[in-house]
């Protein structure tokens, strides 16, 4: 009895291995994978071509992620903290247009052979318009979380408010009503260069970040206010700004090694108690929060990317010299918050496993050594985006497979300092040594 008992469940075991290898198979040949589903399907003798919904496997991981939250949340499982990733709630899910980056973190994880170059996908191309200049260097860039207004930063202590809809009807052809003018605001209350700018997530706030060692809050509602209505006053340099996704905190990124969190209703300041020993020269170029705010991270200008925890304001990993001993000089989250991708003054922009800290992608080929540059996501995380200095290039690669595959005349006399993606569209912001600041949208 025993021996038929044991040969049925090998049998069993097999045919369930047998169906997750062609689950394996069907999505890296969907995702364009080519040659690692060849890979798969030679070491499983699954066909390359086997009838499986390409969606299956990322379907059934979902809903097994969410089986394992819901034991987490009731305290019937325990062995899911033994990595950061797996203490990440479930993010939102992409749109359905979206790179899922979860298919990089399973076959990154769980396997060493799988190669994710595929067929790299090309970048629609842009019509660009100057928008507006400032007196001095435009130095960053922000939109609101729905798309609906741009803000821009510069030197000369000064912030534009565009209006995206006018944007897009300065861009058609004709316009009957004469010219469009898209700047709504512009505010005045610094007294040294602005640094970063952020939008409240449910509100009409927008805050600034700058060398005056000042946080300065604007009502973007009120068409006559040029001033801000609520100031934090610092102690250091605010080199970088982050909401939380729920508005009630702030992140300040400055020459303090240690990240500033403030909560935004008594402008309460908190520094975490347990941080790792930093060298010299750790100021913080950015911080930014993940989409449910369950983790932040931090770019230094020491080369480090730090990973912090959003409730204890723990430093939980230290990824040192993730640029060797060039600066780090931004970080930002994938959508479902497994990824971190960072850009270094050694000219590379690399993505970060949460989990582990290990480097999982490199683009190259863009040289960045002098700005404060940028590194960023289109608004499906398809494509990365930079600059090249030497060039005065936009540059474009493809987010799977790190191919190469746009390099456009950024337009600006000397490179772009900053770019910065619309979060609902096919548009982009670049900011300009020269004060200039251009839009760029898909064309039509």
């Amino acid at each position: 009895m025993d021996n038929n008992k044991n040969n049925s469940n090998s049998w069993e075991d097999g045919k369930l291995m047998r169906h997750l290898n062609s689950l394996i198979v069907a999505h890296l040949r969907h995702n364009n994978l080519i040659q690692a589903a060849t890979a798969v399907a030679s070491a499983t003798m699954i066909p390359l071509n086997v009838d499986v919904p390409p969606n299956k496997l990322i379907q059934l991981v979902a809903k097994g992620l969410a089986v394992e939250k819901d034991d987490v949340l009731r305290g019937t499982s325990s062995s899911l903290f033994g990595d950061l990733n797996a203490s990440l709630p479930v993010a939102p899910q992409p749109s359905t247009t979206a790179v899922d980056f979860r298919q990089l973190f399973y076959f990154f994880r769980y396997s060493a052979v799988l190669d994710t170059k595929g067929v790299s996908k090309s970048f629609p191309k842009h019509e660009t318009r100057h928008l507006s200049e400032h007196k001095n260097i435009a130095r960053c860039a922000k939109f609101s979380p729905d798309g609906k207004f741009v803000a821009t930063g510069s030197a000369d202590t000064s912030i534009k408010l565009f209006e995206v809809s006018k944007i897009n009807q300065m861009l058609l052809p004709d316009t009957k009503d004469g010219p469009v003018r898209p700047v709504v605001r512009t505010f005045y209350d610094h007294i040294q260069p602005i640094n970063d700018l952020d939008f409240h997530p449910q509100g009409t706030i927008l805050v600034s970040g700058a060398k005056d060692q000042t946080i300065k809050f604007f009502d973007i509602s009120k068409a006559i206010a040029k001033r801000a209505n609520r100031v934090i006053q610092d102690t250091h340099n605010v080199r970088s700004v982050s909401f939380h996704p729920s508005g009630d905190f702030l992140l300040a990124g400055t020459d303090h090694a240690i990240p500033h969190l403030y909560d935004i209703n008594t402008f309460q300041c908190y520094l975490s108690a347990n941080t790792p020993e930093v060298g010299p020269n750790g100021a913080i170029n950015q911080v930014r929060y993940s989409s449910t705010g369950a983790v932040y991270v931090t770019a230094s200008k020491n080369g480090a990317i730090q990973l912090w925890d959003g409730i204890t304001a723990n430093c939980v990993r230290s990824i040192t010299g993730a640029h060797g001993t060039a600066e780090a000089t931004s970080a930002i989250f994938t959508k479902d918050q497994r990824f971190v991708l960072s850009c270094g003054k050694d000219s590379t922009i690399k993505l970060w496993d949460v989990g582990s800290g290990r480097l999982v992608k490199q683009y190259v080929g863009a040289i960045h050594t002098q700005l404060r540059c940028q590194a960023i996501f289109n608004e499906t995380e398809e494509f990365v985006l930079s600059i090249d200095e030497m060039t005065n290039e936009i540059v474009i690669w493809d987010a799977m497979t790190t191919e190469k595959v746009a390099k456009w005349p950024s337009n600006h006399a000397g490179a772009p300092r900053w770019l910065e993606h619309s979060p609902v569209e096919s548009a982009f912001i670049s900011c300009g040594t020269d004060r200039s600041i251009r839009f760029w949208k898909e064309s039509l």
